[in-house]
């Protein structure tokens, strides 16, 4: 049971390794300087070899748990087409992304320590009980009981206490809820916040008192233990660490909810 005096605790996560070849779009050195876990690309979305080997080193090196990023087989379009896999193949697709990053944590000194569905994969199963239950079967078959990251009550947590694993529920502080608590669609206008200021005050309401305004001007409740970073915004290093120096000085402990090296 939760000590009510205890102070809050929050995990800060990022996209990372989103980039191919000599393209490269997050600053993932200066990320892995703030956020306590790493959601790494694993080639679907984005992400190399190169990439996905150099992320997990700098990871390691700095103590920031190491987690696959799975998507969509949609490089072309970044992880976010909406799309439809086969529940047998997007299993076996999210068991083939684990193991390679997997071999990359290993050899680093550290190892996957959960997994993330990436953009149109993550809104999907929040809703789609066939793909979510896809998802999980692809955990599973990747081997051990790995912590599921997603948006607590979506059907992909509900896939994963079946399957008996554990869930950690997540927030996004720079993107708009909707009424009912998912996410306001990317392409809807005010789907992404871009002040700083209101990221900062929506990254601080969830973290101690565990709500967020939705667009319609509601108060809706956040279970979370995980917020989010995306490293795809644009100064998106420096927005993360005044995030995490405003929920210091609000007495938030930052830490992972995966012990280091797992």
């Amino acid at each position: 049971m939760t000590d009510p005096a205890a102070p809050p605790v929050i995990d800060l996560n990022a996209d990372l390794g989103e980039g191919f070849g000599r393209w490269q779009l997050t600053d993932d050195d200066a990320l892995l300087s703030v956020v306590t876990s790493a959601n790494v690309a694993c080639g679907f979305h984005a992400g190399d070899p190169s990439t996905m080997r150099r992320v997990c080193e700098l990871a390691a090196e700095r103590g920031v748990v190491i987690g696959a990023q799975v998507s969509y087989r949609d490089l072309a379009g970044f992880g976010r087409r909406a799309m439809d896999v086969p529940p047998d193949e997007l299993a076996d697709e999210i068991t083939y992304q684990i193991g390679a990053l997997e071999v990359f944590a290993r050899a680093a000194g550290a190892g996957v320590g959960y997994v993330k569905p990436h953009g149109a994969l993550y809104n999907r199963c929040v809703h789609d009980e066939a793909q979510a239950a896809a998802v999980i079967a692809g955990v599973r078959a990747a081997g051990g009981a790995l912590p599921v990251l997603g948006l607590a009550g979506s059907r992909l947590h509900h896939a994963a206490r079946e399957a008996r694993l554990p869930v950690v529920g997540e927030a996004f502080a720079d993107r708009a809820y909707a009424a009912e608590g998912t996410l306001v669609p990317r392409l809807e206008p005010g789907a992404v916040i871009h002040d700083p200021d209101e990221v900062v005050k929506r990254a601080l309401g969830m973290a101690r008192d565990h709500t967020v305004t939705s667009i319609d001007g509601r108060g809706i409740a956040i279970t979370a233990r995980s917020l989010c970073l995306h490293g795809d915004t644009p100064g998106a290093a420096g927005l993360a660490r005044r995030v995490r120096s405003e929920l210091t000085a609000a007495g938030v402990q930052v830490r992972g909810f995966v012990r280091r090296g797992a």
